[in-house]
Order: structure tokens, then sequence, then C-alpha cells
């Protein structure tokens, strides 16, 4: 999934964070598993184009896909991830 973000341009970069031990609740029960936390790098605009491809390639459900604000970043950090995603997708 990783590997497929970063190829269809819609992901400048994407860490895989792994063992991840989860606990949550599901259709009323406590479950637990061990996941892969994927912290994916991309454009607000590019949010609905990665939404689509991780539904598309998980086996969840319901995947976990959130968004959350970079309060302040590098320029050059900022800059390389707009020069490495795709525009108008």
């Amino acid at each position: 999934m990783a590997r497929g973000l970063v190829e269809a341009q819609v992901a400048a970069c994407v860490n895989i964070i792994a063992p991840v031990r989860s606990i949550y609740r599901w259709q009323g029960a406590v479950e637990e598993a061990v996941e892969w936390l994927l912290v994916i790098k991309t454009r607000t605009e590019l949010f609905e184009a990665v939404e689509r491809e991780i539904r598309r390639l998980h086996s969840y459900e319901v995947p976990e896909v959130i968004a959350l604000d970079v309060i302040k970043g590098a320029d050059s950090y900022l800059a390389w991830i707009a020069s490495e995603t795709v525009s108008g997708v």
C-alpha cells in the first residue's frame, strides 16, 4: 500500500511503523490486533485520492484514514512534498 501511494504520486513519502498493538471496539466487542501504522506525507487536496487508494487496497471494512494538520514545516520539506505529488487528481 505504501509503495502504491508513492508510485501513484498521491504521497511523497510513507513511513511504516510496526508493529502497533491496537485495542478497539468493533461491532459491539472489544478487539485487539497487531497492525501497521502508515504516516502518509501528502497535500490536503490529495486526501480524497489517498483515501480512495487505501479503501481499494485495505482489507478492513473501515480502515483508519485521518488527516492531521501540519502547523509548521520546513519550507524545503513542504516544497519537496508538493514537487513529488501530482496536481489535479
